[in-house]
């Protein structure tokens, strides 16, 4: 690949119909420097996942593209439609969302405070129903619509929030480990789900996470990250790295190698 029509976008060539280059993010807190040459180059209908000990500066990074950060580098997007290029809408599902357990909130007031400035109460109309369930419908939750925040269940609400990420639907998704905390069944429907939706939406989708096994299940391409890119391939490629067992250590090594011994 890479025609004059794919590098039309100040010379960069893209596979497919958009794609994101990061390059040479740098982030300094204070006196500490965080990340430091970052480049990274992503397609869309490809989930990424960004892999590396705690203090990486994964988390770090997910906010540098955010614009929540201050950083040196820059993001540059092409869109070979032309509608967003150089400017990609970017949907964010954080860690977790932090709220009074006892309100009486709503998924269906969540989506209509999201949407507009105005109250919620003078918003809960059929129309912003409907609009709240084909969102929720596209991350298997339409049935939590009428729910209270405080009674889903860790994986529902990460459901949800991934729903509000996607309305609309964005060029550039980033998910910064977000089942932490969530069962087996539901870390699997998530991922599922995410993985469903990189294809059927032609996604661009960074996932930050420390589930290697299924991260290896599920990712296209695996980044591994210690304030800097160590590595950068398949899952196949990465997992399977001298560096890889280096930073995460020998114990990991030996379980993944039980593992591997288990399934054959």
């Amino acid at each position: 690949m890479g025609n004059d029509k794919e590098k039309g976008y100040q010379g960069f060539s893209c596979s497919g119909l958009c794609c994101t280059k990061i390059e040479n993010f740098g982030v300094t807190i204070g006196t500490t420097k965080i990340l430091e040459d970052v480049n990274i180059h992503i397609h869309c209908g490809e989930l990424t996942a960004i892999i590396g000990p705690n203090g990486a500066g994964k988390s770090t990074l997910l906010k540098a593209i955010l614009g929540d950060l201050k950083h040196t580098g820059q993001l540059r997007y092409l869109d070979a439609k032309g509608e967003r290029t150089g400017h990609p809408l970017i949907g964010y599902v954080p860690q977790h969302l932090s709220f009074d357990t006892n309100t009486p909130t709503s998924v269906l007031d969540l989506f209509n405070a999201c949407n507009t400035k105005a109250p919620t109460w003078l918003l809960s109309t059929k129309k912003s129903e409907d609009r709240a369930r084909r969102s929720l419908s596209i991350a298997n939750a339409e049935h939590l619509t009428k729910k209270r925040l405080g009674a889903l269940s860790g994986g529902e609400l990460q459901r949800v929030l991934l729903a509000l990420a996607l309305d609309p639907v964005p060029d550039l998704l980033l998910l910064d480990e977000p089942v932490s905390g969530i069962d087996q069944k539901g870390l699997e429907m998530f991922y599922s789900t995410v993985s469903e939706l990189r294809k059927k939406y032609d996604l661009s989708i960074i996932l930050v996470s420390h589930d290697l096994d299924l991260v290896e299940q599920y990712a296209d391409r695996v980044i591994l990250i210690n304030g800097t890119v160590v590595l950068s391939g398949t899952p196949e490629e990465v997992f399977n790295d001298e560096r890889t067992s280096q930073i995460f250590g020998i114990s990991w090594y030996n379980n993944r190698t039980k593992s591997e011994s288990e399934v054959r």
